[in-house]
């Protein structure tokens, strides 16, 4: 199948919680929750565990999202649900497709840690890049509707949606390297020598551009939702590492798509690009920058590589909760960080 809804199972061991206690602190906190709740868990990804919630009332039966921090130690500044939720709640009052949030719990007594629930959407989740299935009209379509969300998303006036302190302006790159090295000394198992090099290289290279924007922070095509027999997007998902940052970072990871050999994150390895609709990365961010006023970009390579060394700081910390026992994904339980890292040095020296 070229797209599928998320699937949803029996919830896993480790990510067990209370559910009579939830049930109770839900149908006092949203209008018409329903009774007799049923919770499954969807199957997936490895960073904040998702949960369906579906509940009978006299209309029949209503489904809504919940996502909430995993168990055991946290990485600092990880998993922050409070903000996934509020940066969801103030997009809703822009062209941004999101879903409605319905609660947010920063009670970690109730499930043991913080979560929020959110409307559940009928859609596709496209966990193939490549679109086998698709016609190429269609292809060119959905990654159309990809390049024009996230141009709408750079656009918004944060600051008029209540986001001004969502993040600080300016200095986006020198934080982000910061974050995600003490990120990636907090996970490391065994020494990555371009991760070494790329940590001492990086600082230097940071572009003169200092523009400021809302930055989804993990923006790719398994994190949107299509609707479900159009090839129109329908919501923008998985908002963890949203802040007020830099607009190129966005591009650039997404843009890794075009570079990546990784199944399992997302690849156009082996695909006829003119053939099959989807246009190439020259095109992709052609296209970006006509949506969003800009002429050109330069400094390419550093974006590309800060893009792909935060992956694999991502990736250090997701192999370490593998070990530890905390995830319930084992789609790709290698570790990816020493493989991503010679990636991202690769381009930055080319």
């Amino acid at each position: 199948m070229t797209a599928e809804p998320p699937l949803a199972a029996e919830i896993a061991p480790a990510h067990r919680f209370d559910v009579h206690r939830l049930e109770r602190r839900l149908r006092a906190s949203i209008a018409g929750f329903g009774d007799d709740m049923f919770v499954q868990q969807f199957q997936g990804g490895a960073s904040n565990p998702t949960f369906l919630l579906t509940t009978q009332t006299p209309n029949g039966p209503v489904r809504y999202v919940l996502r909430k921090q995993p168990p055991g130690p946290l990485l600092a500044s990880a998993h922050q649900v409070d903000r996934e939720y509020r940066i969801m709640a103030a997009l809703k009052a822009t062209d941004i497709p999101v879903p409605v949030m319905r609660h947010l719990c920063e009670d970690p007594e109730v499930i043991g840690t913080k979560f929020y629930v959110m409307d559940f959407l009928e859609g596709r989740v496209f966990r193939d890049a490549r679109l086998p299935g698709l016609a190429p009209t269609e292809r060119t379509a959905v990654y159309d509707e990809l390049n024009v969300t996230l141009a709408k998303l750079h656009k918004v006036d944060y600051e008029a949606v209540g986001l001004g302190d969502f993040g600080r302006a300016g200095g986006y790159y020198e934080r982000q390297l910061s974050r995600w090295t003490k990120q990636y000394r907090g996970a490391e198992t065994d020494e990555i020598p371009a991760m070494e090099r790329l940590i001492a290289a990086l600082p230097a290279r940071i572009p003169a551009d200092d523009a400021v924007t809302i930055a989804h922070g993990d923006y790719r095509l398994e994190n949107t939702l299509f609707h479900p027999t159009e090839p129109r997007l329908i919501a923008v998902l998985d908002w963890e590492l949203a802040t007020i940052g830099h607009p190129l970072a966005d591009l650039a990871y997404n843009a890794f798509l075009w570079r990546s050999d990784n199944a399992a994150w997302g690849t156009l390895d082996g695909v006829d690009l003119k053939a099959s609709g989807i246009p190439t990365e020259a095109e992709y961010v052609a296209a970006y920058c006509r949506r969003t006023g800009r002429t050109e970009i330069s400094d390419w390579n550093f974006y590309m590589a800060f893009a792909i060394f935060r992956l694999a700081s991502i990736s250090q910390g997701v192999y370490r909760r593998v070990l530890s026992g905390t995830v319930a994904s084992e789609r790709d339980p290698a570790n990816r960080a020493p493989h991503l890292a010679q990636t991202a040095l690769s381009i930055l020296e080319s």
